[in-house]
């Protein structure tokens, strides 16, 4: 056996090894074998005890070992300290105990971030979902090259729903009750003001005689007949002085295919209406409607005794209904009729050309602030059931339009049919 170093840390004289074990899990081995392992030097004891420092532990490093410190026999082998045992090692971060990196309890831990990529996914579905349906609408120039009006503050639309029945199967043609008349018509012309004040939606009705550019006194959608959008915006801004900023046009079948996609709307009637010429038969009180009927009671002018003026009326209740159908919370969160509605809106609406798709979400918006307290519903003041339009009320309400001040209008210009009085708001 190869010579070790003694408890003093001399040689032995006889060769052997004094303490006669592998020291600190070592083994025995010829000098120079890598598995050998060395004796600790062990420091020879005094005689006497030394007088203890002031410090144990700066002095005698042992002195807070009571291992160290405990008289051990001179042939006793020195006591072998066992390593410390080491604590499972943690994963999942800082703040992980156990299971895999990222988990609680082999349960993986939820993260704010998790939610990032879904939200930017739907974002991006409510933005690109107007954007891509605005490239299947069509445009229809509408600005007459002659208006000589000035810009004007605040953003007036026109509203056009036209009666053409091109495009219908002799199905629905039937089905809306739309007859088999030629031609293009209009049956609704509403003018739509937003500003600095209320939000005001103002019904012409189709039979008001006014001057058309080129045709002398008749009534106003023969300017349409005669000459499309161009002639009747020309028309409506030489008589009323009001700048239209924005035109959208709507056939019959588009109203339809809009309020199924919302899904239905509300209607109020304030009778029982049966109309067998629009196909309409309704109980009196507000319901659900689907787009047939809705159609049905837009067109209806044969249940009262206003005729067309009180039709205006229905027909400004079921825009303003659709209007707040789009903007309800429930259109956003549904994807599927999120995407019915953007489609069916750019299919079967006609756009004035250089309006874009930000415009129309606008003008959508203003729709839903047209009722109560938040806007203003009124025909255009009429003097009778002629139709005549008030020559003192109508410039009073016109002016208001042109200079943007709709908070000035009162109930005795804002009227339900235009009739001075009449308060059926």
């Amino acid at each position: 056996m190869a010579q070790r170093p003694t408890g003093g840390g001399s040689d032995s004289s006889d060769g052997e090894d004094p303490l006669g074990f592998d020291w600190l899990y070592g083994r025995d081995g010829a000098p120079g074998d890598p598995d050998e392992t060395r004796v600790m030097n062990v420091q020879p004891r005094d005689p006497a005890p030394r007088p203890a420092a002031q410090d144990p532990g700066a002095q005698n490093p042992a002195a807070h070992n009571p291992a160290a410190q405990a008289p051990r026999p001179q042939d006793e082998p020195p006591v072998r300290l066992a390593p410390t045992p080491r604590e499972p090692r943690r994963s999942g971060g800082a703040g992980g105990s156990g299971g895999s990196r990222g988990t609680v309890h082999g349960r993986r831990r939820f993260r704010p971030r998790y939610l990032l990529i879904p939200l930017v996914l739907w974002l991006a579905f409510l933005v690109g979902t107007p954007i891509y349906a605005w490239t299947k609408a069509d445009e229809v120039a509408f600005s007459p090259t002659a208006s000589k009006l000035d810009d004007q503050p605040g953003t007036t639309y026109l509203l056009v729903g036209s009666d053409s029945r091109a495009g219908l199967t002799a199905e629905q043609r039937k089905e809306y009750g739309t007859g088999n008349a030629s031609g293009q018509r209009t049956d609704t012309i509403m003018l739509l003001h937003t500003g600095s004040g209320p939000n005001l939606l103002m019904s012409i009705p189709r039979d008001s005689l006014v001057d058309v550019p080129g045709y002398g006194t008749t009534k106003i959608n023969a300017a349409y007949a005669y000459g499309g959008a161009k002639l009747l915006v020309k028309t409506i801004q030489q008589n009323t002085g009001i700048k239209i900023d924005q035109y959208v046009e709507i056939g019959l079948g588009g109203l339809v295919n809009v309020v199924d996609a919302v899904g239905g709307i509300e209607i109020c009637p304030e009778q029982n209406m049966v109309d067998k010429l629009a196909n309409l038969d309704i109980k009196k009180g507000c319901q659900e409607v689907d787009g047939t009927t809705a159609l049905a009671y837009a067109r209806s002018r044969h249940v009262s005794g206003l005729g067309d003026i009180d039709r205006a009326k229905h027909q400004r209740e079921v825009v303003s209904a659709v209007g707040a159908k789009v903007l309800s919370p429930w259109t956003f969160i549904n994807p599927v009729r999120y995407w019915k509605l953007n489609m069916a809106v750019t299919q079967t609406f006609t756009f004035g050309d250089g309006m874009h798709w930000w415009n129309a979400g606008l003008w959508a918006m203003a729709m839903t602030s047209v009722n109560g307290d938040d806007g203003l519903t009124c025909g255009v003041p009429i003097s009778d059931l002629a139709v005549h339009w008030d020559p003192e009320r109508s410039t009073e309400m016109f002016q208001a339009i042109i200079d943007d001040d709709t908070e000035s209008i009162g109930d005795d210009l804002c009227t339900a049919s235009g009739l001075e009085g009449n308060d059926g708001n």
